[in-house]
């Protein structure tokens, strides 16, 4: 904090006049909208809760393709937390993906030709059973809005398999894999992108269970039902609050809105503050933003106090200043 010269002018003599000096002094602070004390409340007084959480959004997008059993083992090696989505098959088999359709940007046909838009999106993982769904490639075809994107053969993986050969892979490595997993859903893709929201949420949270990586594990989502659900059925399990750049609130309409407080909340980086990172601080609260893709914007975010990142460049991480 600045020292305020004013307050280094007090006589060394007289205790009453003194204290007097000092008391008046304290008030003009106060009149002046507390400038000392501001500057200690300012970002850089803000701390992590905790170590902070280095995620790569969908495996790292920016380098490799997303949501693949390639891109995560490549978050692997820049040691960050594993982010992925959650779709569902027609034979109730939970796929990791962002997109309930194949994206027409990087997806390609069981024969390998490209798709128009609405020719991709007509085609719904929901409507297709895995092993139709496998049959297409979402790793070759160059996609537009990431040229640093390395190109190899994948597949939309199932979760299951997924885990398996990222926990197996992170073996080799000496390394203890984290994972921040979105459950995709609304009430207005009930019945139509899974089942029901039951059976969606049930099944993805059991396979976390199976394979023994609950306590490494959060559940992140829009949908306040989704995460109410793993709130009351898989209480150890931690939750993440996600909300995007329009949806304003104060710090206890959030939690208000959701109904309990979140182990993280998981904001737009576009709407962070510091006095936002403060104020779900005091409730115990972690911040971590999505999804900031320059060194400046993720440095900013960090010196404001940010629990972590969501970022397409992992890479990122290593030229950050502490």
């Amino acid at each position: 904090m600045k020292k305020n010269r004013n307050l280094l002018r007090i006589p060394v003599s007289g205790t009453a006049k003194r204290k007097k000096i000092a008391y008046a002094a304290v008030i003009l602070l106060l009149s002046a909208g507390l400038p000392g004390l501001n500057a200690c409340n300012s970002a850089a007084d803000n701390h992590p809760l905790d170590a902070f959480d280095a995620q790569a959004h969908r495996g790292g997008r920016g380098l490799m393709p997303e949501n693949t059993i390639a891109s995560e083992k490549n978050a692997i090696d820049f040691n960050s937390t594993l982010e992925m989505d959650l779709q569902m098959s027609k034979d109730s088999q939970v796929v990791v993906s962002h997109d309930a359709y194949f994206n027409a940007d990087f997806c390609l046909t069981p024969e390998g030709k490209t798709m128009d838009k609405k020719d991709g999106r007509s085609r719904l993982l929901f409507n297709m059973t895995y092993d139709s769904i496998r049959k297409y490639d979402v790793g070759l075809k160059p996609h537009p809005g990431f040229p640093r994107q390395k190109k190899v053969a994948a597949v939309r993986p199932l979760l299951s398999v997924l885990i398996d050969s990222v926990e197996a892979y992170a073996k080799t490595k000496g390394h203890t894999n984290h994972y921040n997993i979105e459950l995709k859903t609304s009430p207005k893709e009930d019945g139509v992108h899974y089942p029901d929201l039951g059976t969606y949420v049930s099944r993805a949270l059991h396979i976390v269970n199976d394979k023994g990586i609950a306590d490494r594990t959060m559940i992140q989502s829009f949908d306040v039902r989704a995460l109410r659900m793993v709130h009351d059925s898989f209480p150890d399990i931690e939750t993440s609050y996600l909300v995007g750049k329009n949806d304003t609130n104060t710090v206890q309409g959030y939690i208000s809105k959701l109904g309990f407080t979140p182990a993280v909340f998981s904001p737009d980086y576009h709407i962070v503050t510091p006095d936002m990172v403060a104020g779900f601080h005091k409730q115990g609260v972690k911040v971590i933003p999505w999804t900031p893709n320059t060194l400046e914007e993720i440095q900013n975010l960090k010196d404001m106090g940010v629990d972590g990142i969501i970022t397409d460049y992992p890479d990122l991480y290593s030229q950050l200043k502490k």
